[in-house]
């Protein structure tokens, strides 16, 4: 691995990262030869200058070709249409900025431990497990143990993926207890997430966990780090946003309508054929109509294309997005105990869910209440002849684990999650999958390729080098 970024950090180059449109600012050699770059920052500083960096891994074009993967998004020109086509190499990926906000989490520590300050280490630390949970998720084995030691290991070996699990896993745990500390520096100024709650951070670190266990299929796990997750809206991580282009425009929003308008939308894409059927079902329960027109319009970019509702649904200039949410955590909750066979735990866990839609609240936003319902179910509705069984599905059981599947397919749209939900549900037990088709082909993305850079200049990488249809460890 070359070296990714220097310990002495720039967070002004990682603000302008985050605020350009141009992916290439973060290349290497930008940050090296830099000659304005900050030589040194205090530990606040640094956190809100990584917090950016996080901000722009849950936005960027990784989460664009996740959407697209999963059957989300479609893409229908130029670049984006060749990731729909599945036709990609080591060139199309990079481990900037991803890496090298890693480096600032794990640098938060390093300073925060200068100054004994144990809740701005523990806040690195849950950033640091979200960076490195998305780059496993995407490329299985990687650096994670030699990864932030650039002199003592420029070329860093490749952890299996259950050890970088397990890591995270150790890595979580010790920020819940430095979090749990009674005193800390105090950072709402910087922290633009949860503005220095730092009750907030502990409850997302739980979540995350119970994420990566239900990833792993520890069922058990996630419902216990689940029930101590994030336990309501308001514990929402949210990336703010507003309408100053070049400055804090949602990058969804700069994408879908400002820089690449037409490359991408909905046009052939599963999610909106999915929501339309729920639509027209005879589930006298549910009304998803208001959450449609909240993702999707008609005829922005072209007379009659279903496109990103960039207008004003869930995809304006000034839309929040999430990185981590509650309704996330009761989505973990409700299906790992339907998985365990506790069905009436799971269905309450759902119609929390379905509760806080029927407020019309997602991901920081408020919903149209036409065409919004959302009543509680109750386990008769998901008998074979139930309302919520549209697939006569033989028990209560898999009929409860597909509408829990589909929910979490819905909510997830452009979060990598979804990528991460149909490669897990091939092996998850018992096995219930929605009927996603392919793009082209027989065969489904299951990872992304070593970047180029990586191949070039690490001889661990993993050899032969796997290819995108190679299923990542975790999900085989």
């Amino acid at each position: 691995m070359k070296k990714l970024v220097s310990h002495k950090i720039s967070v002004a180059l990682v603000l302008i990262t985050l605020l350009s449109s141009c992916s290439d600012l973060f290349n290497e050699p930008n940050i090296k030869s830099n000659p304005n770059a900050v030589t040194d920052v205090d530990v606040a500083t640094l956190l809100s200058g990584t917090l950016l960096g996080v901000a722009m891994i849950h936005e960027d074009t990784d989460v664009r070709i996740g959407a697209i993967w999963a059957g989300q998004l479609n893409g229908l020109a130029r670049q984006h249409q060749g990731y729909a086509d599945y036709i990609v190499s080591s060139q199309n990926f990079s481990w900037s900025p991803l890496y090298p906000a890693a480096s600032q989490a794990r640098l938060i520590q390093t300073k925060a431990d200068a100054v004994g300050d144990k809740w701005t280490k523990g806040i690195g630390q849950v950033l640091e497990a979200l960076l490195i949970a998305k780059a496993t998720d995407f490329y299985g084995d990687i650096p994670y143990s030699q990864a932030f030691d650039d002199v003592k290991y420029p070329t860093p070996t490749f952890d299996k993926q259950a050890d970088v699990y397990a890591a995270l896993q150790t890595t979580l745990d010790n920020a819940i207890q430095n979090l749990s500390a009674p005193a800390g520096l105090a950072i709402a100024t910087q922290d633009f997430i949860y503005g220095g709650n730092v009750a907030k951070w502990k409850a997302a670190a739980y979540t995350l966990k119970a994420r990566l266990y239900l990833h792993a299929g520890d069922y058990a796990k996630a419902v216990t780090n689940a029930t101590s997750g994030i336990s309501s809206t308001a514990g929402d991580a949210l990336i703010p946003h507003g309408t100053s282009q070049g400055v804090d425009y949602n990058q969804n929003y700069d994408f879908f309508r400002v820089n690449r308008a037409g490359d991408t939308g909905f046009d052939g894409a599963y999610l909106p054929v999915l929501m339309q059927s729920r639509i027209k079902s005879a589930n006298t329960k549910t009304d998803e109509t208001s959450l449609y027109n909240h993702y999707f319009k008609v005829g922005i970019t072209a007379t009659g294309s279903l496109d990103p509702n960039t207008t004003d649904g869930a995809f304006t200039a000034s839309s929040p997005h999430p990185i981590i949410t509650y309704y996330e955590n009761q989505l973990i909750l409700a299906e790992a105990q339907a998985r365990l066979g506790v069905t009436d735990k799971a269905l309450d866990a759902l119609n929390s869910v379905r509760k806080g839609l029927a407020s019309g609240y997602i991901n920081g936003k408020t919903i149209s209440a036409t065409g919004l319902k959302y009543d509680a179910y109750t386990l008769s509705d998901f008998a074979p002849t139930g309302l919520a069984n549209p697939t006569k599905l033989a028990t209560v059981q898999t009929a409860l684990l597909y509408e829990i599947i589909s929910q979490r397919y819905i909510f997830l749209l452009m979060q990598y999650e979804a990528f991460n939900d149909v490669r897990r549900l091939e092996k998850a037990t018992p096995v219930v999958q929605l009927p996603i088709p392919l793009y082209t082909g027989t065969k489904k993305p299951e990872r992304f390729i070593y970047p180029q850079n990586e191949v070039n200049t690490n001889p661990n990488v993993p050899k032969p080098l796997p290819d995108q249809f190679t299923k990542i460890p975790i999900f085989q």
